[in-house]
């Protein structure tokens, strides 16, 4: 145990995916590293933005591109934001109406969570649709800046459907998916667990696909950290580090699922029933009344670097930012959000530990095809599959050519 004392407090969404967070503090791991941590639900990711700004906060469970739109000044208020760990891959899904479903259904929606084949079943109604002048669908996502938004108009985009113009695409805290599907608000929404559990639970709609399926060993939430404290406190950011790490491990065990659903239930973080949990952690997924699918890596927290800031993701997202006319490209821009993600803080947090810490700081995404074993210090690292559903490779080093290749086919 360490002999200094550090006091910091986080923000974060009730969600599956802070679950690293919240066993760092609730197992003891933050304070066997001498972290008294104090954990904030809050209710927007907006608000998590804004109270990291004005210092109520110094680090948060973040959306993963929300540091990097922070840094590009693409937010009129916020810090400048780190990234030294991320916090899982995987745990999003898109959910549609059942009303919704019967229609894509009737135009071969797969069962089996295909991308492909629920996304070509969602073009065709919305031709229909069009056709006879209805309105257009009405999407959510959680945030402008948010992995949901990006991979859902990824999939939309490689399925034929225009995301700014066939769909209509709004914003909704993911708390209030579930209920704004019931509700007829929405047609449908791309959101992290519990959320979709929720909406099939209440019998108000089927997930129709899901993260690890559009984009495998996909990133998702991270530790966003004030740069400013972080510079100052770099003690306490790798005592954290190191705290969260050891939690991941725990959180990836079997055996702790049903202790973890059960803390991640209580009204302090979630505030569901537990029974909405273990669907994500098990990957044994219920997509309706009655139909379940079994989800090979739906939410990792701790194997193939998981918690591994990679700065290849980093780029993909600013790539998206840019693809989707939220900023523009430049050497500075995209050197700004390769800069936000800090691998090299990860390093030194859990070097001491033995992790796994792979030898390279980017990779090409959606090359493996299967499991890969690759250099590592420390434990042995495997990683991989991480394939788009569309077969495409994003290569960090052709950060240009893939945004002029995504422009075109956009335009």
């Amino acid at each position: 145990m360490s002999d200094a004392r550090f006091e910091i407090s986080a923000g974060f969404l009730p969600l599956l995916d802070s679950a690293l967070l919240v066993m760092a503090r609730e197992k003891g791991f933050a304070a066997a590293e001498g972290i008294d941590l104090t954990l904030v639900r809050e209710t927007s990711w907006a608000n998590i933005r804004d109270r990291l700004a004005v210092g109520h906060f110094q680090v948060a469970h973040m959306l993963a591109p929300m540091p990097i739109a922070c840094n590009l000044g693409l937010t009129p208020l916020a810090a400048t934001t780190v990234v030294p760990m991320a916090l899982g891959l995987g745990g999003n899904a898109v959910t549609v109406s059942n009303a919704l479903w019967h229609d894509m259904a009737a135009h071969g929606a797969s069962d089996d969570l295909s991308p492909r084949a629920t996304g070509d079943a969602l073009r065709a109604v919305v031709a229909e649709r069009a056709l006879g002048h209805a309105s257009p669908l009405r999407l959510g996502v959680v945030h402008p800046h948010s992995g949901h938004n990006y991979e859902l108009r990824y999939w939309l985009a490689a399925c034929g459907i225009d995301p700014d113009r066939d769909v209509e695409i709004v914003i909704l805290p993911p708390p209030l998916m579930a209920d704004a599907l019931g509700s007829g608000s929405l047609d449908g929404y791309c959101a992290g667990e519990p959320w979709n559990t929720a909406a099939v639970m209440l019998g108000h709609g089927r997930i129709a696909t899901v993260k690890a399926k559009i984009w495998r060993s996909s990133p998702e939430k991270v530790l966003g950290a004030d740069a400013r404290w972080g510079d100052a406190n770099p003690e306490a950011l790798s005592a954290l580090l190191r705290a969260i790490h050891h939690a991941a491990q725990w959180c990836a065990m079997p055996d702790n699922h049903a202790e973890l659903a059960g803390i991640m239930a209580a009204p302090a973080y979630v505030g569901r029933p537990a029974e909405w949990m273990l669907p994500a952690l098990s990957g044994h997924l219920g997509t309706a009344e009655n139909s379940f699918v079994d989800v090979e890596d739906f939410f990792v927290p701790q194997a193939k670097a998981a918690t591994f800031p990679w700065k290849s993701h980093a780029l993909w997202f600013y790539s998206q930012m840019v693809r989707w006319g939220q900023a523009g490209h430049s050497p500075n821009n995209a050197s700004i959000a390769r800069e936000t993600y800090r691998p090299d803080l990860y390093r030194t947090a859990l070097k001491p530990l033995g992790a796994a810490l792979p030898g390279a700081n980017a990779k090409v995404e959606g090359a493996l095809a299967a499991p890969t074993p690759v250099g590592s210090a420390g434990a042995s690292l495997v990683l991989g599959p991480d394939g788009f559903f569309d077969g495409s490779l994003f290569d960090p080093d052709e950060l240009d050519g893939y945004i002029a290749a995504q422009r075109s086919v956009t335009a």
